[in-house]
C-alpha cells in the first residue's frame, strides 16, 4: 500500500493532493474507505459551511467501512490526529484545519469565500493515531519565523540558500545534495550543500526550520490518504486538484 502525496505551485499558489494505490485487491475496501472519505468532505465544504461539520461528515462515512486482513476484520478508523488545512500563498498550511472526526475543531470555526483548503483525510486499519518516528528527510522553513541571529557561518549560507531556493515551500535533504541545490531554474550548477547537517539541526534547534519526521501508526497496520484542493469562490466551489483518474 503505497501513498502519493505531492504539491505543485505557480507563483505561490499551492495545489495540494493525495491517493493511495495497492497491489493486492485486499486492500480496496481501505482505499475505497478513505477516498470516498475525501469525496464526503468536498461535498460537505461550502462558504459558511462549518469545519467541524465536515470532520464528522468524514468520519462517519470512513468509519462505515471494513477491511478483511489475514482471516480478521479491522474496522477503518479516521487517523484523530491528522486532518486538512487551509493554504495560503507560499504557505501550505495558513491557519485554520479541517478535521476527519467528529468533534476535531472549534464549532464556530468556518469556510469563507476566497479560501482555499486541501480536504485530506487518513484511514488506518490500526488504532488511528500517528506519532513521529524514524529519521526525518523533509523540512519547510517556518511561515511566521522572526529574525534570528545565527552564530554559526554554516547555518547562514544554508539558510540563504534555502531562503533562495525553497522560501517557505517544504523541501527535502536529497534536493540539497543535488549538483543544482534543489532546483534547477534558479542554479543549473554548482550549488551542491555539502556536510550540511550540523547546520540544518541548528536552524531547526532555533526554530527557523521545521522538521516534518514519517508519522506512523501502530507497526504493522496499513494506511491510506487521498486529499484535493478545493477553492470557495462566490457561487461554487471548485477542486483544482482533479483529474480524469482521480
Amino acid at each position: 500500500v503505497m501513498k502519493v502525496d505531492f504539491g505543485v505551485h505557480v507563483e505561490g499558489r499551492i495545489i495540494d493532493s493525495a491517493w493511495t494505490v495497492s497491489f493486492n485487491p485486499k486492500y480496496d475496501n481501505l482505499l475505497k474507505a478513505v477516498q470516498e472519505a475525501t469525496d464526503a468532505g468536498i461535498r460537505a465544504s461550502g462558504i459558511d459551511v462549518r469545519l467541524c461539520d465536515i470532520g464528522e461528515e468524514i468520519q462517519e462515512v470512513m468509519e462505515s467501512y471494513e477491511v478483511e486482513l489475514n482471516g480478521k476484520t479491522e474496522q477503518v478508523k479516521a487517523i484523530r490526529n491528522l486532518n486538512g488545512h487551509s493554504i495560503g500563498p507560499y504557505q501550505i498550511h495558513a491557519g485554520k484545519t479541517v478535521p476527519i472526526i467528529k468533534g476535531g475543531c472549534e464549532e464556530s470555526i468556518k469556510m469563507e469565500e476566497g479560501e482555499i483548503y486541501a480536504i485530506e483525510t487518513f484511514g488506518s486499519t490500526g488504532r488511528g493515531y500517528v506519532i513521529e518516528d524514524m529519521e526525518c528527510s523533509h523540512y519547510m522553513k517556518n511561515f511566521d519565523c522572526p529574525h534570528v541571529p545565527l552564530r554559526m557561518q554554516s547555518s547562514k549560507r544554508l539558510l540563504s540558500h534555502i531562503n533562495k531556493t525553497f522560501g517557505t515551500l517544504a523541501f527535502c535533504r536529497r534536493w540539497l545534495e543535488r549538483e543544482d541545490g534543489g532546483s534547477t531554474f534558479i542554479h543549473p550548477t554548482g550549488a551542491k550543500q555539502e556536510k550540511y547537517m550540523g547546520a540544518l539541526k541548528n536552524l531547526c534547534d532555533v526554530g527557523v526550520i521545521q522538521p516534518y519526521p514519517p508519522l506512523c501508526d501502530t507497526k504493522g497496520c496499513y494506511t491510506a490518504q487521498y486529499e484535493h484542493t478545493i477553492v470557495m469562490r462566490p457561487t461554487c466551489k471548485e477542486v483544482v486538484s482533479r483529474g480524469d483518474d482521480y
